[in-house]
């Protein structure tokens, strides 16, 4: 497959013995319909693509029904884990765990529930390990409290659970690129989705994150004051994109490269993975 013949959001690559992992929300409808599972696709050259069918079908009795959405395939330990969001009706939205011997599945839950707070609407958790120790960030949904948060919250050594209180890391609206919006249930906010950890080559740490800005769909960036999680963080005065796309990642390719992958554009059913190169150079992150 060609990558824009993929139907794909929240696209996340992981590369392993030559092979790009392209991981992301693949259900046809992932907003309406009931949640079925997350397709992983394969590729030497980020251009032609296998698909390798579902990754994970949900389980009979599982707690999530619907809107599965993000997943993040991250290796921890010599195993496999998609960090995942997942709803269901009367249940809040989490960001849950599964885990596989290999990256291409099977994967099987592995939390027991969200590892989020029970009466939080969140999304969009993606794992970080710092000196160490693993944290989950995640979002906290605008649609709760207005101004769309992202926090941490520590994990135990297992990833099957959340072993303290989150701690707020900063708000949608730091960020002067993000413009207000109303939901249809009338709540007027700023929105958070999407934080991924980029650690840049000379140390400084950098979260990538998306809202809405006046052109659209967007993806920001913060960096902490002391290269660590809970250091002060400052938002970069403009997104590194605005151009109606959005909840990415950067990683390195086969080359050496840096890219970014983002969905482009925000609407179902046209939404594709997309590759930006990616330059670092004085302390500057920019899309090239």
């Amino acid at each position: 497959m060609k990558l824009d013949e993929i139907q794909i959001r929240d696209p996340f690559v992981f590369v392993e013995d030559g092979k790009y992992y392209l991981y992301g929300s693949t259900d046809t409808d992932i907003w309406r319909s009931k949640g079925v599972g997350f397709t992983c696709y394969v590729s030497r050259d980020l251009r032609e693509f296998d698909c390798l069918g579902n990754v994970f079908d949900r389980p009979q009795g599982y707690w999530g029904k619907i809107n599965f959405w993000a997943p993040e395939m991250h290796k921890y330990k010599g195993k496999y884990y998609l960090f995942a969001s997942f709803k269901a009706e009367g249940v809040c939205r989490g960001t849950a765990v599964l885990k596989a011997d290999r990256p291409e599945g099977p994967f099987r839950p592995w939390s027991e529930r969200a590892l989020t707070p029970p009466d939080w609407e969140c999304l969009d958790g993606t794992l970080y390990t710092e000196n160490g120790l693993p944290y989950l960030v995640f979002c906290h949904e605008w649609v709760q409290v207005g101004d769309g948060e992202i926090l941490a919250v520590r994990l135990s050594d297992d990833l099957s659970c959340a072993i303290d209180e989150p701690r707020l890391l900063f708000t949608a609206s730091r960020a002067n690129w993000v413009r207000e919006v109303k939901h249809s249930s009338g709540v007027i906010g700023f929105v958070t989705d999407g934080p991924n950890m980029f650690r840049a080559p000379d140390g400084k740490l950098f979260m990538l994150w998306s809202s809405l800005s006046p052109s659209g769909y967007a993806i920001g960036a913060a960096v902490s004051s002391d290269g660590t999680l809970f250091g002060k963080w400052t938002q970069l005065p403009e997104p590194l994109f605005d151009k109606d796309g959005g909840h990415g990642m950067i990683f390195r390719d086969l080359n050496g490269k840096l890219l970014l992958t983002i969905h482009q554009p925000n609407h179902t059913p046209d939404e594709r993975a997309k590759f930006f190169e990616v330059e670092y150079k004085n302390g500057v992150l920019k899309v090239v």
